[in-house]
């Protein structure tokens, strides 16, 4: 922002329905008006905001922001300052939602967005929140306006949409519109239905009725961009290596000479916690691998040896196979079997940390995709999708403090953390696989007669794949032994078998995925493999759900 307006006074319609004064210092107050909590180590430099309405598209926000090298979080509306202001934020974003700000129950942007003198951009339902809470009218548009649409900038210039064109095809989703802008805004877009597509003060506040964030707003990524670095001053210096450095020494304040027991799966998240919390605590550290009982075929065998030669962990290996499988004996509801197998879990390591002296922490490798999906209450405005195993699934008495350190992270920049710690290719690149393993894909009881079945089933789908050279280029791929027998013929004979389903998806970040299309003949290898390999199987279908509506696993 080139000049500095006059502190100006703002009447606020608060999500309680009173009107509070608010002295908004743009562009002024004690250090750019950054007052506020303790800051997180994870973002010295900034970050962004992101208050989320309910949008479908908040997590797509967040991943367009982190691709600009830039920090952000999703807080709830509900989020005190002390929660949200932890990450020294240089901006706020208002996501869309399903409300009108015209319902009883809307969320609000709360006060502290307006006290503390950052950059704001409201998209969509944000933008809405915008000009209701700032004195602006919204009203329900005579014509709704969904899908493709052309934004035409006006003659106002504005940081926010500097260096583009002056039409340009966006993405709108909305049934209300801006009929009166608030004090001190200007139109600085408009469509052939909205005559407010975009607005901005002088003062850092924007508002698009469109979102910026999915690819078919062209240029939105330039947008977002321009909100980051030319209106909020980030600079993008939130790099893999930075996020080492910083979580390190993070890590050291928290734990400081106590002892750490790493949950250690064999997966990239915590094996990337493990060298994390390695790297700051030394020794300090012990890994436990649990082999559960609900691992793929000769897995606990192949996790050790790799282990062992690759990161020099103190490693310690509990087989509790039958324990696990046991407490599963007669559950078939996919949201208690994740609860089982977490607190089992916990059980087990704190077990595991009364026999070793001064262990008071658990790190495990627990993502952001995890903790949305479980709507934990820093992410209230989520719907709760599926409690994973190492968030919703934990036990409320558990005894020991966890670290976290990759808990704000997606996959992609988990893997990224690998590189830069140094971790082989082989530990970085394997596909995820579910905390609760086996047990949530199949459906159904858990017992060992299904699980000897569906490993030997998914051993094929994993071999083929790799044997295509497909592995590396997929997200996850994967068997699922349904609940359902269908009738077949096998050498002139009647047989009542299990049908089993293949799932193959590409994605990102496990927000959103999308089936893969496997070519016809690797379909046909793992088909007739499967049929003349694992007798209890007679029948072999593909899965081309996405996510949405479906998720990734099917429990």
């Amino acid at each position: 922002m080139e000049d500095s307006p006059q502190p100006s006074s703002r009447r606020i319609s608060t999500s309680d329905d009173l009107e509070v004064s608010a002295y908004l210092e743009i562009g002024g107050g004690k250090e750019g008006g950054r007052e506020g909590p303790e800051r997180d180590p994870k973002s010295t430099e900034g970050g962004i905001l992101i208050v989320d309405f309910g949008s479908q598209y908040s997590r797509l926000i967040a991943r367009r922001v982190r691709e600009h090298k830039v920090y952000c979080e999703i807080v709830s509306p509900e989020a005190s300052w002390d929660e949200a202001g932890r990450i020294n934020p240089r901006g706020i974003i208002l996501s869309g939602g399903p409300s009108s700000v015209h319902d009883q129950a809307a969320p609000l942007a709360p006060t502290w967005v307006y006290q503390h003198s950052l950059p704001v951009l409201g998209i969509c339902y944000g933008m809405q929140v915008l000009a209701h809470q700032l004195g602006g009218k919204v009203a329900a548009s005579e014509k709704r306006e969904y899908g493709h649409s052309v934004l035409y900038q006006s003659m106002e210039e504005s940081p926010l949409l500097a260096g583009l064109p002056a039409s340009m095809p966006i993405w709108m989703s909305h049934g209300d519109t801006i009929e009166e802008m608030p004090p001190g805004f200007k139109a600085l877009g408009h469509t052939d239905n909205s005559p407010v597509a975009v607005m901005g003060d002088e003062g850092g506040m924007f508002g698009l009725q469109f979102h910026p964030e999915v690819v078919h707003t062209v240029h939105g990524k330039t947008i977002l961009e321009n909100f980051l670095f030319r209106v909020c001053g980030c600079t993008g210096n939130w790099t893999p290596e930075n996020f080492v450095a910083q979580s390190i020494g993070a890590i050291r304040d928290q734990v400081g000479g106590g002892r750490v027991i790493c949950a250690l799966s064999g997966g990239v998240d915590s094996a990337v916690a493990a060298a994390l919390v390695h790297a700051a605590v030394g020794d300090q550290i012990t890994c436990i691998f649990v082999n559960n009982g609900l691992m793929r075929l000769e897995e606990p065998e192949r996790v050790l040896d790799t282990f062992e030669r690759n990161m020099g962990l103190n490693m310690l290996y509990i087989d509790a196979a039958d324990r696990f499988v046991g407490r599963l004996d007669g559950i078939t509801d996919p949201e208690e079997k994740r609860k089982t197998v977490g607190e089992e879990f916990i059980r087990v390591f704190e077990e595991a940390a009364a026999e070793l002296e001064n262990t008071e922490y658990l790190a495990q490798g627990t993502l952001y995709p995890d903790v949305i999906e479980s709507r934990t209450p820093e992410t209230q405005a989520a719907a709760r999708i599926k409690t994973h195993h190492n968030v919703g699934g934990l036990p409320s008495d558990m005894k020991l403090q966890l670290v976290e350190p990759l808990r704000y992270l997606f996959k992609d920049e988990v893997r990224d953390v690998g590189i830069a710690l140094g971790l082989p290719p082989e530990i970085v690149y394997r596909q995820p696989f579910p905390g609760p393993g086996l047990a949530i894909r199949i459906i159904g009881e858990v017992t060992p007669e299904k699980l000897d079945v569906l490993r030997r089933c998914d051993w094929i789908v994993i071999d083929e794949i790799k044997g295509a050279n497909l592995y590396r280029e997929l997200w996850q791929t994967f068997a699922v032994l349904t609940d359902s027998r269908s009738v077949g013929v096998m050498g002139d004979h009647r047989t009542y078998s299990h049908v089993v389903a293949i799932r193959a998806v590409s994605s990102q970040d496990a927000m959103t995925a999308d089936w893969v299309r496997l070519p016809y003949d690797v379909l046909a290898r793992i088909s007739n493999r499967i049929v003349n390999e694992v007798p209890q199987v007679n029948r072999v279908v593909y899965d081309i759900t996405s996510k949405p509506p479906g998720t990734i696993e099917w429990e």
